[in-house]
């Protein structure tokens, strides 16, 4: 394993190699490739950060336990709620801001404030000549020259490596809950969460699990203790046309989102996961239509979540649908879904432009 201390030390590096660079920050995904296994762990550290600018500028390979524990501090938090993937590939590394940014890492509140992308203000990165590029700032105004953030942001490391981040984050809220509907099918569930979506009562998280022995709709409210009261109070009323049986989780409300990110129903479980993003109103049919041995939807059914028996071809069995299909654990099929061709050749011209040597992460989002 390379474990560039310094920033300096990884362009070195990266510019006077010739072979492939299997580039990751913590290894929680599982992921295998060809060359050499580079981690950015050791660059770690918070930079800077400003409460009242709601602004964190942190080394990539910082704990994201560190940067939550810093925020915390200052009642504030990540708005876009990491995932942490180490129950569902069962590698226990240690999940890194840098990670989560290379791979977009969004959890259930993304439905209401956006995806990791969208609070990336800034980043420093190696690309695949071993130069070292700067792009974006400290602020959410700063448009100056190409938004390489964005695109930075989701390449999986294979545009560069990523150094340094610079991250909005937002006030943590008071209280929050969650009302919970109990008995629903798939796509009933679907209903009451776009219905619930619908509402002008802000919810910040929509998701459902089949369990056959106690389906469960869960609609997360946040803010103040009387706003959330009274919300709660509107939208249970708004619900009761899905199901007579609707209960509302205070307390707990925190834990039931944890485990809703990390698909804590699918740890310890034999079987292929596979993520399938599509349309919100396709997320029951997907399941029906995939034939899951279990299955769970998250952002009102435009994310589902699929256990299958190893070896499934899920793909083939979705082909009707659009969207996209990644596995997360296991094995015989790519871990991307197949780009279109025209996709296909602006990713291969932007991956020759960061990387022409092709080292960083070869044949990892496409051949």
């Amino acid at each position: 394993m390379i474990t560039p201390q310094t920033e300096q030390e990884l362009a070195d590096y990266v510019a006077s190699a010739n072979a492939p660079i299997w580039v990751q920050g913590g290894g929680t995904r599982g992921l295998e490739g060809e060359g050499a296994a580079l981690s950015t762990a050791s660059m770690s550290g918070i930079e800077l950060y400003e409460p009242g600018a709601l602004t964190i500028v942190v080394k990539a390979g910082t704990p994201v336990a560190d940067v939550e524990a810093a925020l915390a501090a200052e009642n504030q938090r990540l708005p876009f709620e990491p995932i942490d993937y180490r129950g569902l590939t069962g590698v226990m590394g240690t999940p890194t801001i840098g990670g989560v940014i290379a791979t977009n890492n969004s959890g259930a509140r993304r439905i209401q404030v956006g995806a990791a992308r969208d609070f990336a203000l800034g980043v420093r990165y190696v690309d695949g000549m071993g130069q070292i590029v700067k792009n974006g700032g400290r602020v959410m105004k700063n448009v100056t020259g190409y938004d390489l953030v964005k695109l930075m942001s989701g390449s999986w490391g294979t545009l560069g490596v990523l150094t340094e981040v610079a991250l909005k984050v937002l006030p943590a809220p008071e209280t929050e809950a969650t009302v919970m509907i109990h008995g629903l099918s798939n796509a009933m569930a679907v209903e009451a969460m776009a219905s619930a979506l619908g509402s002008p009562y802000d919810v910040s998280g929509a998701a459902h699990s089949e369990d056959p022995a106690a389906p469960v709709t869960l609609i997360r409210i946040e803010g103040f203790e009387a706003s959330v009261t009274y919300r709660v109070a509107q939208l249970t009323k708004q619900l009761a046309q899905f199901g007579a049986d609707i209960t509302c989780a205070t307390a707990d409300s925190s834990a039931i989102w944890q485990d809703v990110n990390a698909q804590v129903c699918f740890q310890q479980k034999d079987g292929d996961i596979w993520r399938v993003s599509v349309a919100p109103s396709d997320g029951a049919q997907v399941i029906a239509a995939a034939g899951a041995e279990q299955a769970t939807m998250d952002w009102a059914g435009g994310l589902v979540w699929l256990r299958m028996a190893p070896g499934t071809d899920l793909r083939t069995r979705l082909r009707g649908f659009k969207g996209h299909v990644t596995l997360v654990r296991g094995s015989g099929f790519p871990r991307f879904h197949p780009e279109e061709a025209g996709v296909a050749m602006l990713t291969k011209g932007l991956r020759q432009r960061f990387d022409p040597k092709g080292i960083l992460n070869p044949g990892l989002m496409a051949a």
